[in-house]
């Protein structure tokens, strides 16, 4: 691992600095009170204190992500988050930026490309996402963390927190920022993926989405700036299916139905990408 990010780790259980070990083939990280953590053959860390409290996304979901956003469909919103970090990342040498709910790690990846200097952490509990995750970027690890309990991390670590359609942890992440440093989180804008949303009876936004993102975060944080970032796009059937597929309405839809639903659909089908993307900053 590289050793900018393991000096910012934290061993989960003791919040002690932690140091890679290696016997024979087998390597792991170690605190100074023996805690001891496993690094997976497909090289991730496993930095739980316990059992995961769930799985997280299935493979299935994770393979159609990784479809889905290899196929260039949501560049605008990677582009959108690197602009972004460029903007408010810390001068610090070789900052830190941690991804937290990461998935595969594309967004991270996206962003490092746009801080050469920068190094990342993807921190997620789904070790199917957390596999490709571990090699989006040269400059990256990858970390199973339940990012509900305390992140394995240093007080004042990170220069840069992104949090893309996932949980937030408004207490730990303002424990882990830098007071320079600035949280970015994507959420899902009111008419996101709306014509699919009608036409598959998907899982649709929270119209108070907005302020709860902001009541989850007001204790620690100051909303700096929100802008909305917009694309249409033009799906094939196959495509929608995968789109569907990697996000929470797989969980929800049966699958007989939905297929019937998709065969209905117009090819290509116009979709419509809507994200709202807001920067805060440490009180």
């Amino acid at each position: 691992m590289d050793d900018r990010i393991l000096a910012r780790l934290r061993c989960p259980v003791c919040a002690e600095p932690l140091a890679e070990t290696t016997a024979g083939t087998a390597r792991a990280l170690r605190c100074p009170r023996r805690h001891s953590f496993d690094i997976a053959r497909q090289g991730y860390v496993n930095l739980l204190a316990g059992r995961a409290p769930h799985a997280g996304d299935s493979a299935e979901m994770v393979a159609a992500r990784a479809d889905f956003l290899a196929a260039g469909h949501y560049d605008p919103v990677a582009a959108a988050l690197a602009a972004k970090a460029r903007e408010v990342v810390s001068g610090a040498a070789y900052p830190l930026v941690v991804d937290a709910g990461a998935g595969t790690g594309w967004y991270l990846a996206a962003v490092l490309a746009a801080l050469p200097d920068a190094v990342g952490l993807a921190l997620d509990v789904a070790k199917p996402a957390l596999r490709r995750a571990a090699r989006a970027h040269p400059r990256a690890a990858a970390a199973l963390a339940d990012t509900w309990q305390r992140l394995p991390l240093a007080d004042r670590s990170a220069a840069v927190l992104l949090n893309v359609f996932a949980p937030r942890n408004g207490a730990e992440f303002h424990r882990v920022l830098d007071p320079a440093g600035a949280l970015l989180v994507v959420t899902p804008a009111g008419d996101h993926l709306a014509e699919l949303v009608d036409a598959l009876d998907l899982l649709r936004v929270d119209p108070a989405k907005a302020d709860r993102v902001a009541g989850s975060l007001s204790g620690q944080f100051t909303e700096e700036s929100a802008t909305e970032h917009r694309a249409r796009l033009e799906l094939s059937r196959t495509e929608v299916a995968t789109l569907v597929g990697m996000g929470p309405s797989a969980w929800h839809a049966d699958p007989a139905r939905l297929a019937e639903r998709i065969a209905a659909l117009p090819e290509p089908a116009p979709v419509t990408l809507a994200v709202r993307l807001t920067v805060h900053r440490p009180r």
